[in-house]
């Protein structure tokens, strides 16, 4: 069974062409350089607009607060 439906694919395919025209921008505002933030950028609208595409993984703000506490350096 296909992990993405065909209209997520068509949302990531406009999002790289939006990409390499220069009009593709990201949350801030700023233009995306980033092929792999195109990519995200299109999934996203695809899961807005209800297509097929597998959920976000788990949030990194969890993994990035454990990994302050187990470094074990102070500031």
């Amino acid at each position: 069974m296909a992990k993405y439906g065909k209209s997520a694919s068509k949302r990531v395919e406009s999002a790289m062409r939006r990409k390499k025209k220069g009009t593709l921008k990201s949350g801030s505002g700023r233009k995306v350089r980033s092929r792999k933030q195109a990519i995200a950028i299109g999934l996203s609208e695809a899961r807005e607009k209800g297509a097929k595409v597998p959920a976000r993984k788990s949030s990194r703000k969890t993994s990035r607060k454990t990994s302050r506490k187990t470094s074990g350096k102070k500031r």
